[in-house]
């Protein structure tokens, strides 16, 4: 797993083989994030990375100048790699800590318990999770989205989110799906 672009550009962390994640890869993560600088400014940007795996988005989003960045993540093993992806990254820095705040748990929890709004999230559940269809309509309901915040939602091939009502547009690339809401 490498860090694509930012003040941690080129980066890389390897990902150990007991992982159930799967990270995004290089191309659809270079992809989307060209998209992505249509819509926000990283820089001082409050993120949320859901269902965040190995980290791969949420140290993207740190690298790119995000001021604070939420990651959530159930499996201990991931978690506990996440933090020590962060400290690689703070060990020779001149900065006091990085903006991110790992935390484990459950992401419907997460969401339910949340009163901060965010200028981006970004969710990639595993594809054959039950919930999937529904974890748009909870962002919104749950006011997690800032009035011009982006919603960056990864799937399947089989889902199509286009009659939702904040629904923005969608990108493929490979068979990585990304749908965009505001």
């Amino acid at each position: 797993m490498r860090i694509i672009t930012g003040k941690y550009k080129g980066r890389h962390f390897d990902i150990p083989r007991s992982f159930k994640a799967r990270p995004t890869t290089d191309f659809a993560k270079e992809n989307i994030f060209n998209v992505l600088v249509q819509y926000v400014d990283f820089e001082g940007a409050q993120a949320l990375d859901l269902f965040s795996g190995t980290g791969s988005i949420s140290l993207e989003l740190l690298s790119r100048g995000c001021s604070q960045v939420v990651s959530v993540e159930l499996d201990r093993d991931h978690h506990r790699f996440i933090q020590e992806c962060v400290k690689k990254l703070t060990a020779n820095s001149q900065e006091p800590k990085a903006n991110i705040i790992p935390i484990r748990g459950d992401v419907f929890r997460f969401i339910k318990s949340c009163k901060q709004q965010y200028d981006l999230i970004f969710a990639d559940p595993p594809y054959a999770l039950k919930e999937l269809p529904q974890i748009p309509d909870l962002i919104f309901e749950k006011q997690l989205l800032k009035p011009d915040g982006i919603f960056i939602f990864e799937h399947g091939k089989d889902y199509d989110f286009s009659e939702h009502p904040h629904f923005v547009e969608h990108r493929s690339y490979g068979s990585v799906n990304f749908s965009l809401f505001k």
